[in-house]
């Protein structure tokens, strides 16, 4: 760690994603920025990491490898509810974004984000009430989408518990969860 990276100087930030090379690129443009960023790429190497460095700030990605970074969200949340914590993903739904503001997060950001995007997103205190509603409806697989996250989250990341409810083979669910989600 450098002069310039300093706790004392710089706002501490936690990255969490299990795309190192993404994960890399963001750190750079955000050390630029002059934000002092330690990166994980899993869930106990991220929660071990913000009890050391007790983080003003976190991104933390959706899905890390397995595991739910929801999960983390709450973690965090707990640890420190000053940390502003940024929800990333490539896997956008109504429920993970709904879930993830309710477990502590401030904003909800798709990939890819800019390191702009996403220093805007740690900074917004109020939501924007000029932003216009859809007038189309969700397609029907942009719906099925919708319902399996958020019978997913009901049963708290279960795949197994979601797949009994939903009266569907495990592995039917986990093809289908492991697609990009549908564009609206």
């Amino acid at each position: 760690m450098s002069n310039e990276d300093t706790p004392n100087e710089n706002p501490v930030l936690l990255l969490v994603d299990d795309d190192e090379i993404y994960c890399e690129v963001l750190s750079d443009a955000l050390r630029k920025r002059n934000y002092a960023v330690s990166s994980a790429h899993n869930l106990a190497t991220a929660l071990q990491l913000a009890r050391d460095i007790e983080p003003e700030y976190a991104v933390v990605d959706l899905r890390i490898g397995a595991e739910s970074g929801l999960q983390l969200v709450k973690q965090l949340a707990e640890l420190d509810d000053n940390t502003r914590i940024v929800m990333l993903t490539g896997f956008a739904s109504v429920t993970t974004a709904v879930e993830s503001i309710k477990l502590g997060a401030v904003h909800y950001l798709t990939k890819p984000a800019t390191a702009d995007e996403v220093v805007a997103a740690l900074h917004r205190d109020e939501g924007d009430a000029s932003v216009e509603p859809s007038e189309q409806p969700l397609s029907v697989k942009r719906l099925e989408w919708e319902h399996l996250q958020k019978v997913l989250s009901e049963h708290k990341g279960n795949i197994s518990a979601a797949a009994r409810a939903l009266n569907m083979h495990r592995r039917t669910l986990q093809r289908k969860l492991a697609k990009r989600p549908v564009k609206e």
